[in-house]
């Protein structure tokens, strides 16, 4: 059942995280604004067709609980925002290629999907479940799951999951033939190779001078509206903006514990460690009063907190360290035990299943049957084929391998290295009853019991209430005008929130700022919030500065956001001037250079494809102003990204004739199939008509 119970997980993940392609796993797909105005059932729409919340929902808890099995993580708001986004995105893809694939009567046939799944070679993603200890595939093993799944042994759930998976293959292979029909459309002929040899194979010698933007103070430059709408309409394409997004100013008051608050916990701590001294039952102990309920497990040396594992090891059996400051908690330690035991052990197992024996006691019972039949004489490997659920170890007799201390459950890892070699043994895991028993022990060393206690380092309510009172102080005393300067006043430090989308669940500084989100998304321009928001330890106050629609940003939205540039072209001009005036009755770069009292610096060996001048940085302009450029001719001022500049070309260098452009065509034409699924997709997504509600119910 292990193997099963393994390979049912992986698949699970399949279902749940298989995108239809690898390039869109992780892409982040939001659009829509005015979603208040959508039906309160429905969480999108994508072309007319509603994704209703019990549907996304649905697909949403289940990636949810797999991420929980998978990785045994606490779920955070970060991680919730990425489930979420997922589970989007992966349905918006389907309803897109679904609907392309429809129009172009795409199918899977019976044939080909017995040979998918069944087949000599099946696909990939199924391949890639059922595979031996080199990580090569084993039809053995798929046959095995295919004969469990066919045998009406597998649950209900079980044979769901693999439903959906076979499902989520299927339309893999679907949209695996809508890709090669469009990708081989696609074309590289020799004149595109020949071109890209010669961008990147041809050489460039030259010398420049340049006048640095940062040579003339911003103070000296100032800006009128008709820089700021120039730049701006140079530069329109830049500014759509594919989902609606909000900036936001906010003010901070931390309310983390105070110096009294800590004092307290310690206080608490210390008391905790004279009762853990006195205790006669330490798990009992730790159950009770520890934060963290972790297990009392041996370990060896290195596999404790650096601070115990420095004193334990040379500590007496009752030993209390303590209390000591880790990772925001207060700690108490208690050495339980200390002994000599081995380093690994070779063991082997059969797992019995309480749900499919009726119970705890009755799986119990069955282990002791299995013991008794092994002690009369029968092969525990062969009983291990027969009744352990774990058939991935049951098909070699139960064998679990060679392992060291912590590989396995704690409860397993306890028993099992507390155990002599050829005793036969039961326990009971998460995963069921386990009859063991350990063939051999390997190395040996000392290992000890070490049972801890923790109080987390949390502010009083006290503390709380003192810093909710400021926050709510500084809210009360602001009116539509006075954001910054209350804040100046109070000492507090304005921080900013930019391009918020409505689904952002945290935010650079805040950890859990749903609830701001949402705010923002009901606020109007020019509005603080009303109410003070709490996000960790910190309580929020914020402003909201700006609405940027979905679609062409104004002016005023970008505004701030394209100073620097405007700032730029402004002192751009101002250069360029001083620049003509140097290239007036000037022979040479040298000339021009002293004339505008700048330098000159020259450079080998650049390609058109690496547009990068040594110490500086790409200069896209400048060097497609160069290769189309004669040698020995001063070229006219070319306004750069770093600066303004002047060259004079010394040499082209000319690559070796491009006799064969088949290998070229090759490159070109696989970074143009590896470019153009992801290109195909984001024009499906730009011509749809696609409404993301997410935010009113997330």
């Amino acid at each position: 059942m292990g193997f099963l119970r393994e390979r049912m997980g992986k698949i699970l993940a399949i279902v749940i995280g298989l995108a239809l392609f690898a390039f869109i796993i992780g892409e982040v797909v939001k659009s829509g604004s005015s979603f208040f105005r959508d039906s309160a059932n429905e969480v999108g729409e994508v072309n007319g067709k509603a994704i209703s919340y019990q549907e996304f929902n649905e697909r949403l808890d289940a990636s949810t609980q797999q991420f929980r099995q998978q990785s045994g993580q606490e779920l955070t708001p970060q991680i919730n925002s990425y489930l979420q986004e997922t589970t989007w995105n992966q349905l918006l893809t389907q309803q897109l290629l679904g609907k392309e694939m429809d129009k172009l009567g795409i199918v899977v046939g019976d044939a080909e999907i017995q040979s998918m799944i069944s087949g000599n070679n099946p696909d990939q993603a199924i391949a890639r479940q059922f595979v031996d200890e080199k990580g090569q595939f084993d039809k053995s093993k798929l046959n095995q799951f295919l004969q469990y799944i066919n045998s009406g042994k597998a649950d209900a759930a079980q044979m769901d999951q693999w439903a959906n998976f076979v499902k989520q293959v299927i339309e893999g292979r679907k949209s695996q033939k809508y890709m090669a029909l469009v990708t081989n459309g696609l074309y590289v002929n020799s004149l595109d190779a020949k071109d890209d040899y010669l961008a990147k194979n041809k050489l460039v010698n030259f010398k420049y001078s340049t006048l640095p933007y940062a040579s003339i103070p911003d103070s000296q430059v100032k800006l009128t509206d008709g820089d700021y709408s120039a730049y701006y309409n140079d530069h329109k394409h830049e500014f759509i903006n594919k989902q609606e997004t909000r900036n936001f100013d906010y003010v901070s008051f931390n309310a983390a514990a105070s110096k009294e608050d800590s004092a307290a916990v310690k206080a608490l701590a210390e008391k905790l460690a004279a009762d853990f001294k006195a205790s006669t039952n330490d798990s009992l102990f730790v159950q009770v009063n520890a934060e963290t309920k972790a297990p009392i497990a041996s370990v060896r040396k290195g596999q404790l907190e650096p601070t115990l594992d420095s004193v334990m090891f040379g500590a007496q059996k009752g030993f209390i360290y303590g209390p000591y400051l880790s990772n925001g908690s207060y700690k108490v330690a208690k050495l339980v035990a200390s002994e000599v035991g081995p380093d690994s052990v070779k063991a082997r197992h059969i797992l019995i299943n309480p749900a499919t024996e009726g119970g705890i006691d009755k799986a119990v019972a069955k282990a002791d049957s299995l013991k008794k039949l092994i002690a009369g004489g029968k092969s525990f490997a062969d009983l291990a084929k027969i009744y352990s659920v774990d058939k991935q170890s049951g098909e070699k007799g139960g064998d679990l391998g060679t392992f060291g201390r912590g590989a396995m459950v704690p409860a397993f890892d306890e028993a099992v290295f507390n155990s002599k070699p050829n005793e036969l043994k039961t326990v009971t895991t998460q995963f069921g009853v386990h009859l063991f028993e350990v063939q051999s022990q390997k190395g040996s060393s000392k290992v000890v019991k070490v049972a801890v206690v923790d109080k987390p380092l949390q502010p009083s309510s006290k503390t709380q209430a003192a810093v909710y009172s400021k926050a709510q102080s500084f809210l009360s005393s602001l009116n539509k005008d006075n954001f910054d300067e209350q804040a100046k006043k109070s000492g507090l430090t304005i921080k900013k929130a930019d391009d918020v989308t409505a689904t952002a669940a945290a935010l650079p500084g805040l950890d859990n700022a749903r609830d701001v989100v949402k705010w923002a998304y009901k606020a109007e321009q020019g509005d603080f919030s009303d109410q003070v928001f709490t996000t960790g330890d910190q309580f929020i106050v914020a402003r909201l500065t700006a609405v940027k629609p979905k679609g062409q940003l104004s002016l005023d939205n970008v505004k701030k956001q394209i100073e620097p540039a405007v700032m730029n072209m402004a002192k751009g001009k101002k250069l360029t001037e001083k620049y003509n005036a140097a290239l007036n009755g000037a022979g040479s770069i040298d000339q021009v250079a002293q004339k505008a009292g700048s330098t000159v610096v020259p450079v080998q060996n650049i390609v058109f494809a690496n547009p990068v001048i040594p110490g500086s940085v790409p200069e896209y302009k400048l060097i497609g102003s160069i290769f189309g450029s004669q040698p020995n001719k001063l070229s006219k001022p070319v306004e750069g990204a770093a600066g303004v500049y002047v060259y004079v070309v010394d040499s082209f260098v000319n690559p070796a004739q491009l006799t064969n452009a088949v290998r070229e065509k090759q490159q070109l034409s696989q970074a143009l199939v590896q470019r153009s699924e992801g290109l195909i997709l984001d024009a499906l997504k730009d011509k749809a008509n696609v409404k993301d509600n997410r935010a009113k119910f997330y």
